[in-house]
């Protein structure tokens, strides 16, 4: 997100290719977002615009305004991807890999207005926003009262324009009078205007200040480096025009890009930079340099520095400016109590749980004695079990269905009695052999009847019939 530095590049431009120069034609896209947001539409902005001269141009922070002969004047902020291009010259602060292999069309892509000079060498200047977070407003005000209608009166002092505002006093009272993270207080426009993501971790690092720490809890040794470190990274920034490669090699801002490579995001002297969101931004901190000297967001024992605790202070690498040193005291960490652990200790799946028998299972999971030595029917012998029962059901039924053997009359005595008695025996054997033939019909018939083999069981031995 283009921050203090990346916008005093674009007004460098503008006053090299724009200012002083009159606008002989504007070309607008209608956008809602980008002009509708502030009550300005594409058609007034032509309007207000085309056939006047830019007489300057000038910026508050992140935002900026380009002065017209007459109001209303132009007030922009880029937002998260906007950006002015020129069709004579390049005002890009990097290029990506596909910049750099496709030539670039004009109008180029996602402009929201272009801007066409009168006198030679003409030139156009074009506002682009992929993003459409940018904004387009028309003030209209006289040219030396800019400043004092909003947006740039709800904003804070610059930190390189107002530096007779931005005073030490100034910022002590400032920041005793709240109680925010320190870093989320950078961010906050209505208190200081231009600082962004990474700025804001720069000027941290640079003062020695832990992000998360309340602003109320600092110390006035802290305040004055904050300032210190707040205007010296600000007017680098600025004077560099956000140009990374002349930044000093001891920036943090050199390094922070190393998230997740081989290199593990290390300062050239060897210390650590760890990533945590503070303001709901990505913040880039170095624990050893950047103590905790008093309350913090989130609380003191932060996964990424327990480690760094017990360091001493180091400076940061040579070059960078001297912040008062601030002892830190390691403190050791209580540990759980017993009752703390035993309810965080995972049981085991089956510890205590009940069995069917009422039972309960062994401190190793395992079912008692008693319920391993119960005895449990054999798969085999239900199934044997049951196909009798079918054998002798089926059995009976055929009997039925034959129906009683008939009578004859009683003969006499002593020949009646032997008679009875062979009788008797024939029709017991008689009647034994039809049972054996109707069982092996019945098999025959019904094969599921059959007696199942006899076969081993691999859980409880050998099978019984």
């Amino acid at each position: 997100m283009p921050e203090i530095g990346e916008v005093a590049r674009v007004v460098h431009y503008l006053k090299k290719h724009i200012v002083g120069k009159t606008i002989s034609n504007v070309q607008v896209q209608d956008d809602d977002i980008v002009y509708g947001k502030v009550g300005t539409t594409a058609a007034q902005f032509k309007k207000a615009v085309s056939g006047k001269k830019v007489l300057d141009a000038g910026q508050q922070g992140k935002t900026f305004w380009i002065t017209m002969s007459s109001p209303p004047h132009i007030c922009l902020n880029l937002g998260m991807t906007g950006w002015i291009k020129f069709s004579n010259d390049d005002s890009s602060y990097y290029k990506t890999a596909k910049d750099e292999e496709e030539p670039e069309s004009w109008p180029p892509r996602f402009w929201k207005f272009v801007l066409e000079t009168k006198e030679s060498p003409k030139s156009e200047a074009a506002f682009v926003d992929p993003r459409r977070l940018a904004r387009i407003r028309l003030l209209d005000c006289p040219a030396d009262a800019i400043r004092s209608v909003p947006p740039f009166s709800n904003n804070g002092p610059d930190p390189v324009q107002d530096q007779d505002k931005l005073t030490v006093d100034w910022l002590t009272q400032k920041v005793q009078s709240k109680r925010v993270p320190v870093k989320a207080f950078l961010l906050n426009q209505a208190n200081i205007s231009g600082v962004g993501n990474w700025v804001a971790d720069e000027v941290l690092y640079d003062a020695r200040i832990h992000p998360e720490q309340y602003t109320n809890s600092l110390q006035t040794t802290q305040i004055k480096q904050l300032h210190t470190s707040l205007v010296h990274i600000c007017s680098v920034a600025v004077e560099t025009l956000a140009d990374s490669s002349k930044f000093p090699h001891t920036w943090l801002m050199k390094y922070r890009w190393d998230r997740g490579k081989k290199t593990n995001s290390k300062l050239p002297n060897g210390a650590s930079i760890k990533f945590l969101t503070v303001g709901g931004r990505t913040s880039a901190v170095v624990p050893s340099v950047q103590k905790k000297t008093g309350p913090v967001a989130g609380e003191l024992d932060d996964e990424n520095d327990d480690d760094d605790d017990d360091e001493p202070a180091e400076g940061p690498a040579e070059g960078e400016s001297e912040a008062e040193k601030v002892t830190v005291k390691s403190k050791a960490k209580p540990k759980a109590s017993a009752a703390k652990k035993a309810a965080s200790t995972p049981q085991s799946k089956h510890q205590g749980a009940a069995r069917p028998n009422g039972e309960k299972a062994t401190k190793t999971g395992k079912p008692s004695k008693k319920i391993a030595d119960a005895p449990i029917p054999s798969k085999l012998q239900q199934e044997v079990q049951q196909q009798e029962e079918k054998v002798s059901s089926l059995a009976g039924s055929r009997k039925r269905k034959a129906g009683p053997p008939p009578t004859t009359d009683p003969p006499s005595t002593a020949a009646a009695a032997a008679a009875a008695a062979s009788s008797k025996t024939a029709s017991s054997s008689s009647s034994s052999k039809k049972k054996l033939k109707k069982v092996a019909d019945a098999q025959v018939e019904d094969p599921a009847l059959a007696p199942a083999p006899r076969r081993r069981s691999a859980r409880f031995g050998s099978g019984s019939s």
